[in-house]
């Protein structure tokens, strides 16, 4: 009952800490750390509500979450009856456990799917330009720069683009999409896309999605400006918002013309960095979430 009650309270305590980090005026002075919290907050929030229930189902067992379902898997008997509540508890955190499961597994297929249909098209609408090596061109008069993540990761910029944008500009447009590709954003967005998928009605899952695309933007932006003027790339952005840039395909990271002006004032007048006890105590707080939830998953209180 005491493991049920500490991950009830946890998975509160997320709820409650991800309403009130939607509107933390901090994270775009480190959009890395942020990003870290998020995902912790996450993991944590759905082991936590799937556990309170599975630990609670799982009491006549008297063991923790995860054997219990092992117990109960194997067909083992029970220390003690099982009660109508204790069977909807189970019936509950099964199925909302292998809603998160299906439904992150559904958008990493959806988004596999996407790339991969997409990457047939640039190879009759895209080709090579000697101009920018390692590129593909895409022949299309309105400007658009964006990665196709993966394995077979590639780097798309339109010939409307290449027209709209200087040579530095068009190179620390680069820097930012490599960046994208290079730390695998389309990973840390993920399970943001498939949370979202699964609580469509969520304000709070909504504001945490579109939070986090800005946050890989800006974070992004900062591996950019270690190879290129941060000046080139706000007037990029600039030129792109006010340009009508095409749309990002679905699947693909790219450049957006929403919260330009965000990320435009960040690179042009930066805030001072988070002090470093700041920054480890977020660090501290990330691993303990995530650390915290399995043990408890594992253990009955």
């Amino acid at each position: 009952m005491i493991t049920a009650a500490v991950l009830a309270a946890l998975a509160t305590a997320c709820a409650i800490g991800s309403w009130r980090f939607t509107t933390a005026r901090w994270t775009s002075r480190a959009p890395r750390l942020a990003i870290i919290l998020w995902q912790s907050l996450g993991v944590s929030w759905g082991l936590a509500t799937t556990g309170a229930m599975l630990a609670y189902a799982v009491q006549p067992y008297d063991v923790g979450a995860l054997p219990g379902l092992v117990a109960f898997a194997h067909g083992r008997a029970p220390a003690r009856a099982w009660d109508p509540l204790h069977v909807l508890a189970l019936i509950a955190g099964l199925t909302a456990l292998a809603v998160l499961i299906v439904v992150l597994l559904t958008a990493g297929v959806q988004a596999l799917r996407a790339r991969r249909r997409h990457r047939m098209l640039l190879t009759l609408i895209s080709h090579d330009d000697p101009g920018v090596p390692g590129v593909r061109v895409l022949a299309h008069p309105s400007a658009a720069a964006y990665c196709v993540p993966g394995l077979r990761s590639q780097v798309v910029v339109s010939e409307g683009a290449l027209k709209l944008l200087s040579e530095d500009e068009l190179a620390a447009v680069l820097a930012h999409e490599a960046a994208h590709v290079r730390e695998r954003h389309d990973l840390v967005l993920l399970p943001f896309a498939a949370l979202r998928r699964a609580m469509p009605w969520s304000k709070v899952v909504a504001d945490a999605q579109a939070q986090v695309e800005l946050l890989i933007e800006m974070a992004a932006d900062d591996r950019a400006r270690r190879y290129c003027s941060p000046r080139r790339l706000a007037t990029a952005l600039l030129r792109f918002g006010t340009a009508g840039a095409m749309p990002t395909p679905n699947g693909m990271l790219g450049v957006q013309a929403h919260n330009v002006m965000a990320r435009v004032n960040r690179l042009v007048k930066p805030d001072p960095e988070l002090s470093a006890s700041v920054r480890y105590g977020f660090i501290a707080l990330s691993v303990s979430l995530v650390t915290s939830t399995p043990l408890l998953w594992l253990f009955q209180l």
